[in-house]
């Protein structure tokens, strides 16, 4: 089990970052259109502006931040209840069409790397993460669980959820392990984390489907 993380003297943060699976590989066909190969299926891109051409590039090398390559692109890692995730962007669709190549990772500014990534098990399903309000108190699913992983970092799944989650940090897996008994979201900014990181968390193992109302 992981340690408590240390307690930061202020909060770095948390950023939205985008990458594609490891096994995805981007090629441009001859016609000029974008074809993203994961085995022996293929994804078709048409009409791709140089924004979405330079997006997907930079994704192919890991977590990237879009609003780096794009400043329309920028959004909060989490969205407020009732409002629209994304923009107007061509992007935004095609990322949405595309979503069981994506691996969404919450990352901090702190320069220490992402603390979570998620991954889509399944096509078609969007994952969006949503601010939690300070309701009904929440608890680990009775049906995720946690396992270890060969590159060390844990991996947490439910056999309802059509989400994988892959802890990287240990304020990650510290949020998992207080899940273990029922915690209203107050709670959990109580954590010794930053507040807004430990919302934000929570809210990415909620929207993953790692969490249940207690």
């Amino acid at each position: 089990m992981s340690p408590e993380p240390e307690v930061p003297r202020t909060d770095p943060g948390t950023l939205p970052l985008w990458s594609l699976r490891e096994e995805v590989t981007l090629e441009a066909s001859m016609d000029g259109e974008l074809v993203l190969r994961d085995g022996c299926t293929t994804e078709p891109v048409r009409d791709a502006d140089p924004v979405l051409c330079e997006v997907l590039r930079r994704m192919t090398f890991g977590p990237v931040l879009l609003s780096n390559v794009d400043p329309s692109l920028a959004h909060p890692a989490i969205r407020e209840p009732g409002a629209w995730e994304c923009g107007a962007s061509p992007v935004w669709p095609v990322l949405h069409r595309l979503s069981h190549l994506v691996v969404r990772s919450l990352g901090t500014d702190d320069k220490k790397g992402p603390l979570l990534s998620v991954f889509t098990k399944t096509r078609g399903t969007l994952f969006d993460p949503v601010r939690l309000t300070d309701g009904d108190p929440l608890r680990l699913s009775p049906w995720a669980s946690l396992r270890g992983a060969a590159d060390g970092d844990p991996v947490l799944e439910s056999t309802l959820a059509p989400f994988r989650v892959v802890l990287h940090r240990p304020e990650a897996a510290w949020s998992v392990r207080v899940l273990a008994r029922p915690v209203s979201p107050a709670t959990v900014l109580a954590l010794p984390l930053a507040p807004a990181t430990a919302a934000d968390i929570l809210a990415y193992l909620a929207a993953a489907g790692m969490t249940e109302k207690a």
